[in-house]
């Protein structure tokens, strides 16, 4: 028997509307007989579903954050909004985890100003399982910070590690920095002096990992900044696609290649299974005291599904408690990198 869990989710997050989202939590209670969710969004949404589902309950949600809104704006504007309250739910101990498909600038900004982030966590990354070759590969930080600094590298590669060990049973999980190439002198000055504090802090480092070895799977965990692990992320997604598309049509563009895809209809389903986001369900951020999962806008029930299940996996690995422990033990040149980077930031602030 899996530990009891409570999950809070966004019922309106996501582009294919509530309908699709309550399907996927339906699929979720089949899959585990322990959990339990509270399903946040509009009455006429929420409160039928959990009439008649004894695991679901519904927590009434006034207001929406729309892709379009500014992020920490709409989540000070709009308190009621299905993101601010499940992640209230959260804080407030009602819930354990929270999952939305919806906007990830305001899953990130409610995550980090209303759930809060871990102690000695200077910024929380989003981190992205990829179906590398060998073995699955966290890309992080894939959207949280684009302006991030070398030294948050290291806290990204801590966290990592713990995600990686607790959620995809890899024992010594192996670290790479996204570079331009493998030596140790390679890339621009934040890469160089990322690559030096990694060495100097992070048992697990491995050295760099360039862009077109990221799918072939020799890293556990690959650390680099907001903007261009976003960049690589949707580059690897679109990539995937057109490969995707152009196998099918040329499969189907003669009568023997037709004969020929019914005989790899098997394997190519499990390919296509495999390179799907919606098998991942969801973008873990990592850094904030709680199990805060972020699913894709598209995401269909199957994403919604295996984006709940992996929220209930990270709380009962106890992910954000071990991530706490793994900060606070932090070599001391490590933690004092970092924080010297924050006191630098602040005198900074203090002169403008």
């Amino acid at each position: 028997m899996a530990e009891p869990v409570t999950i809070a989710v966004d019922v309106m997050g996501g582009d294919r509307g509530p309908a699709v989202v309550l399907r996927g939590a339906l699929q979720a209670l089949e899959a585990d007989p322990d959990l339990r969710l509270t399903l946040v969004g509009p009455a006429e949404e929420v409160e039928p579903f959990a009439a008649v589902h004894d695991r679901a309950t519904a927590q009434v949600a006034t207001e929406v954050i729309e892709m379009g809104e500014h992020p920490a704006g709409a989540v000070r504007a709009k308190k009621d909004s299905s993101i601010v309250v499940g992640c209230r739910l959260v804080k407030e101990g009602a819930a354990d985890g929270f999952f939305s498909a919806g906007s990830t600038g305001a899953c990130l900004a409610a995550a980090t100003l209303v759930v809060g982030r871990i102690k000695g966590v200077k910024r929380p990354a989003l981190g992205q399982v990829i179906p590398a070759w060998a073995r699955p590969t966290l890309l992080i930080d894939v959207g949280a910070n684009a302006d991030c600094k070398p030294e948050y590298l290291v806290q990204f590669a801590q966290m990592g590690e713990v995600y990686m060990n607790a959620i995809m049973g890899v024992e010594r999980p192996k670290v790479g920095l996204l570079n331009i190439g493998e030596e140790d002198t390679k890339g621009d000055l934040f890469a160089q002096e990322a690559h030096r504090l990694l060495s100097e802090t992070v048992p697990a480092f491995a050295g760099n990992c360039e862009g077109g070895d990221l799918m072939a799977g020799d890293f556990d965990v690959v650390v680099t900044d907001g903007f261009t692990g976003n960049v690589c992320l949707k580059t690897i997604e679109g990539t995937a696609k057109t490969l995707m598309r152009n196998l099918k049509a040329a499969l189907m563009s003669t009568a023997l290649s037709k004969v020929g895809a019914l005989l790899v209809k098997g394997p190519l389903g499990a390919l296509k299974e495999k390179m799907s986001p919606d098998t991942y369900g969801g973008t873990p951020l990592l850094g904030v005291k709680g199990a805060v999962i972020v699913g894709h806008g598209s995401s269909n029930e199957t994403a919604v599904k295996n984006g709940i299940a992996v929220a209930a996996a990270t709380v009962r690995a106890h992910v954000p408690e071990v991530i706490a422990e793994r900060v606070a033990a932090a070599p001391a040149s490590a933690s004092a990198a970092v924080g010297a980077e924050e006191k630098g930031e602040a005198a900074a602030s203090d002169a403008r």
